[in-house]
């Protein structure tokens, strides 16, 4: 009896540990990956066909990080390849999230638990990604290039200035192909060695933000306690980062840290999501001030669309928030920045952002400023930056 009794236990047990596997990560990312509902959005013709004309590329997206097949058309989430062609997306930035603080805000946080261990395990990734950072953002890269391996005339990872205009050229050419970039999305993931770079580089990564949520041995992040700028560590991974050549993403870091960053190199350099602090005064957006001295030498701000960056959500609040940001860095020097799959609600997903379009000629762009916004900035800072081979 005993042992039947302790069979059963365990059959119950190995139950609901089938159904946590099953579905407890799907039912974790509908809650945070969620849109906010909302009636379907009106595109004048002009707009919808505008839009169809224009290259759109986004900065910033954290699709990798959820167990979804992004080839499919998926009931959650806010980004997959279907949303994105229905969306015209030429070019994506998925970036790789590897450690999160538990109580994750805006303000301060202190060392203490990490969200995506649990997740990593719920999703039965790698025992490997367990317990490194490093590794867990090799299997998101490793996610993406076997999307694209699957779907290659869908799907490419852009590791070149020529890939760049192939994919280019491709769509000029009635090809819908999306141009992938890998990015990652705190340098935590060097697991605190900077000869992990290589690693990272050979993987494709051509992005890196220096700090997520955390002070790290990096240096201060923007939500951190610390407020410090770049340790000596830091200096040498943003000096290992410039030879290498990848694109800097200050997104995230302390005010310090990114006048440190400015005062050691010439590069452009990226804000990927982001707002403006004049037009939403928010502790996630740095003061206008420096985002003018960031973007001075030919880099980009990807302006978001949840509440935390632009405060009101809707097409004209982000359509507003667009043009504040034009007003503040110059029309050259803003792209669009999601954050889709960021953990944020969003007004709408990737399928719907020729709603964007629409707005920002409602606003009164004019629509070659409206190009330059919804992906020729982003381009022209690719070209510039991604290398020859």
């Amino acid at each position: 009896m005993v042992l039947e009794i302790v069979l059963g236990v365990l059959a119950v047990a190995l139950v609901g540990l089938a159904g946590f596997l099953t579905f407890g990560p799907g039912i974790a990312e509908k809650g945070m990956n969620s849109v906010i509902p909302h009636d379907p959005y009106e595109v004048p013709e002009a707009a919808r066909a505008l839009h169809e004309r224009l290259v759109i590329g986004d900065w910033h997206c954290d699709s990798l990080l959820w167990k979804r097949d992004l080839l499919r058309r998926g009931r959650r989430g806010h980004v997959d390849l279907p949303r994105l062609r229905e969306g015209n997306v030429a070019l994506q930035v998925f970036t790789t999230v590897t450690c999160v603080p538990v109580g994750r805000n805006v303000i301060q946080n202190e060392p203490g638990g990490d969200r995506i261990t649990l997740l990593a395990m719920a999703q039965l990734w790698p025992m490997r990604t367990w317990w490194s950072l490093c590794e867990r953002g090799l299997y998101q890269a490793q996610k993406l290039h076997r999307f694209a391996a699957r779907a290659p005339g869908e799907l490419r990872v852009l590791r070149t200035r020529g890939d760049l205009q192939a994919l280019l050229a491709a769509r000029a050419g009635g090809q819908p192909v999306v141009g992938a970039v890998l990015g990652a999305e705190g340098a935590h993931v060097l697991d605190a060695r900077i000869e992990n770079l290589d690693r990272l580089w050979d993987a494709g990564f051509r992005l890196i933000g220096l700090h997520h949520f955390l002070d790290t041995e990096m240096g201060g992040s923007l939500h951190g306690a610390s407020g410090a700028g770049l340790t000596d560590y830091g200096r040498r991974v943003v000096a290992k980062l410039v030879e290498k050549g990848f694109i800097i993403d200050l997104t995230h870091s302390s005010v310090q840290t990114a006048r440190d960053v400015l005062a050691m190199t010439e590069v452009p350099l990226v804000v990927s999501h982001t707002g403006i602090c004049s037009h939403c005064q928010s502790p996630r957006n740095f003061p206008d001030d420096l985002m003018q001295d960031i973007v001075a030498r030919g880099g980009v701000a990807g302006i978001g669309y949840w509440q935390e960056v632009i405060g009101d959500t809707s097409p004209a609040g982000i359509a507003a928030a667009i043009r504040a940001a034009i007003e503040v860095l110059g029309e050259d020097h803003v792209s669009l920045g999601s954050d889709f799959d960021g953990t944020v609600p969003e007004p709408f997903d990737a399928s719907e952002l020729a709603v964007v379009t629409a707005a920002l000629l409602q606003a009164g762009l004019d629509q070659a400023t409206i190009a330059k916004v919804m992906g020729g900035n982003m381009v022209r800072v690719l070209d510039r930056m991604l290398p020859d081979a």
